[in-house]
């Protein structure tokens, strides 16, 4: 039996580790935080990757879970409706359709949930070395010591470690795509009911997102602004919410009692919007899934279904050879095309979420059976 390393239990890391385990393996999964991540934004589940969690057998829950929302408005910088829809919202499209949005903690603990104890998981802990070696990986980990494995999976998302190790600076990889977000709960002081507020500001190009969550009972904010790339502390959250409260401070409506919630929230996320673009997820005995190897952004909307499927993939090559270069070859070149048009959907309109028959498109454009051609 083979064993694998995985660094990251958020989406990918932890589908990667249930089908790796359904192929055989001995797998464990190491990840820094002290537990399975909660908070974060609704993620959407589309096309193949629908299929995915069906074949794991979640698609019960994961409908049961979803968000229900009624709708959209959308507004200007102070709070007046520019336009609203009941047909679709720009977080998770068509509200008729069969694609599912739901919150990212849920989803990973369902997940996490599916190992069950067939996966062993170290909590609290991570990787900081890795030499390759003739027959395996030797991984020095941050505060448990040395350990062997015969393959390691970077799911560590985007500021991969992993990558890091194995491939090389960030910076190689990382494309600025222009904007930074936010992220925090708080309670649903607007009173929304199953509705979505959207806002920008022209003039200051910032604006943010609000909806209800948990039976309308909390809200998720999603706060922005534009700019070049910044320079500041990756763990410095007080940096990190001050330069949103300087950014949106000019705003009106809502806006104070947002920044005011954020600045107490201890559940808070803050990263730039990027993209991983990178000629080659493998190397020697290190490969990456996710958003490690191919992050789209948020903005693709297309995150956690890339994550999915591309654990699926990497699991179901793996699983078919011995041999994990020839698994690996196969595995970049089955879902390169899949990666390359659903990172399109990021840049596609700046302004807004692409077009519905882009994301059709990209969210089909891979077979889960690696002898059956996409058609794309």
């Amino acid at each position: 039996m083979r064993n694998v390393l995985v660094s990251g239990a958020g989406v990918a890391g932890s589908a990667l580790a249930y089908w790796l385990r359904r192929k055989g393996f001995s797998v464990t999964v190491v990840e820094r935080a002290p537990a399975p991540r909660t908070g974060g934004q609704a993620v959407d589940i589309r096309g193949v990757a629908l299929d995915v969690v069906g074949r794991m057998g979640l698609t019960d829950r994961v409908r049961a879970a979803r968000t229900r929302m009624r709708g959209m408005s959308m507004m200007d910088g102070e709070g007046n409706e520019v336009f609203r829809s009941e047909e679709r919202t720009f977080s998770s499209g068509r509200l008729d359709g069969d694609d599912v949005e739901l919150l990212r903690e849920d989803l990973i603990a369902m997940l996490h949930q599916t190992t069950g104890n067939q996966v062993e998981y170290v909590f609290g802990d991570s990787i900081s070395a890795l030499v390759q070696q003739a027959r395996g990986v030797r991984v020095e980990f941050e505060g448990s010591g040395t350990r062997d494995f015969d393959l390691v999976i970077g799911a560590d998302g985007a500021h991969s470690a992993v990558r890091g190790l194995a491939f090389g600076p960030e910076q190689r990889y990382s494309h600025h795509l222009g904007q930074y977000l936010g992220i925090f709960p708080m309670p649903n002081v607007l009173g929304l009911d199953n509705w979505q507020l959207w806002f920008r500001d022209e003039a200051s190009g910032s604006g943010g997102a609000i909806y209800p969550v948990r039976d309308n009972t909390e809200l998720r904010v999603t706060l922005g602004f534009g700019s070049e790339p910044l320079t500041y502390d990756h763990r410095n959250v007080r940096q990190q919410k001050r330069f949103l409260t300087e950014r949106l401070a000019g705003l009106g409506w809502c806006v104070p009692t947002l920044l005011s919630a954020m600045d107490t929230a201890t559940d808070f996320y803050f990263d730039a919007m990027a993209q991983i673009r990178m000629d080659h997820w493998t190397a020697g005995r290190v490969a990456l899934v996710g958003d490690a190897g191919y992050c789209a952004s948020p903005l693709s909307g297309q995150g956690t279904s890339l994550a999915l499927a591309g654990a699926y993939v990497l699991a179901d090559e793996l699983g078919r050879s011995e041999d994990h270069a020839a698994a690996f070859e196969a595995y970049e070149q089955r879902l390169r095309p899949f990666v390359t048009l659903n990172q399109a959907l990021a840049t596609e309109n700046p302004a807004g979420p692409a077009a519905e028959e882009s994301v059709e498109r990209a969210k089909n454009a891979l077979s889960l059976d690696a002898d059956v051609p996409t058609g794309v």
